[in-house]
């Protein structure tokens, strides 16, 4: 008997609604929606903060930029204590590059104009907790000025892990140079030290931090691979190679506390205008 003359006309097409209804429940429960694949975690080293120390004088002068020798040895050991592991120019730029690896917690102590305090006070402490350093020297006043280092005490140091790179020739500020002078600053600075000291001079500590586009370009065309500035904050893998952060060290109040906040990037940095750009 045809299903059609079973069922009333006013009934039929009611009914094969609600089947054509279950139908389509089957099809959707059958074949579950597949959920969308989880977005890709960084990778664990792409997460890395790197902390590049910025000292000037280890010294007992009552001014900013000396830190007292005992708070230095102090603040060293602190890094120790705390599982830092001092690395390299090279080795940072080894990791931003994506070809090295870094150790846990990494830091970079870096000094810029090179004092004879440096050798004289620094030195002994980073060789007592066998640390690492860099120093960015003014070649224009190595062996030259009184009050800065020697190339014979600079040769002695990088023996033992401290090693130094180019602040220039005599420190002037960069942007306020024509392209032959700042070309000058950048070329002979770094031949002089490769004379002296035997080994590549491939990065700059700008001159009181200040640098543009055009700098750096001129630095590249020096054959510098990388730049540091004296801007507040960690390196990373988003940081420009030319223009990496650091975190400036100073005398203050309570220096010692004040270094154990700039480590954790307490709210106290950003009241003396040292906040991140």
């Amino acid at each position: 008997m045809n299903l059609k003359k079973m069922i009333s006309g006013r009934q039929f097409w009611p009914l094969i609604a609600v089947l054509l209804i279950l139908f389509g429940l089957v099809l959707i429960v059958g074949h579950p929606r597949e959920e969308a694949a989880p977005a890709s975690l960084p990778r664990p080293e792409d997460d890395m903060k790197v902390l590049v120390l910025n000292y000037h004088m280890v010294n007992s002068m009552f001014i900013s930029l000396a830190v007292e020798p005992s708070d230095f040895d102090w603040q060293m050991k602190y890094l120790v204590d705390h599982g830092y592991h001092t690395i390299t120019p090279d080795e940072l730029y080894d990791f931003l590059d994506g070809k090295g690896t870094l150790p846990d917690r990494p830091v970079l102590i870096t000094f810029d104009d090179g004092y004879v305090d440096n050798y004289t006070n620094a030195y002994p402490i980073l060789k007592k907790y066998n640390l690492k350093a860099t120093i960015f020297i003014v070649t224009g006043f190595v062996s030259k000025r009184k009050g800065y280092l020697t190339w014979d005490q600079l040769r002695e140091m990088e023996q033992h892990g401290i090693t130094a790179q180019s602040h220039t020739v005599t420190h002037a500020p960069l942007p306020e140079l024509s392209d032959d002078r700042i070309r000058e600053e950048l070329v002979e600075s770094k031949r002089q030290a490769e004379a002296e000291l035997g080994h590549p001079i491939e990065y700059i500590a700008y001159p009181t931090g200040v640098h543009d586009l055009h700098i750096v370009g001129i630095a590249k065309e020096a054959g510098y691979k990388g730049g540091f500035t004296v801007k507040y904050g960690n390196v990373d893998r988003a940081s420009n190679v030319y223009a990496m952060e650091r975190v400036p060290i100073f005398r203050t109040g309570a220096t010692n506390v004040d270094f154990v906040d700039r480590l954790r990037y307490t709210s106290n940095i950003t009241q003396y205008g040292w906040a991140r750009h």
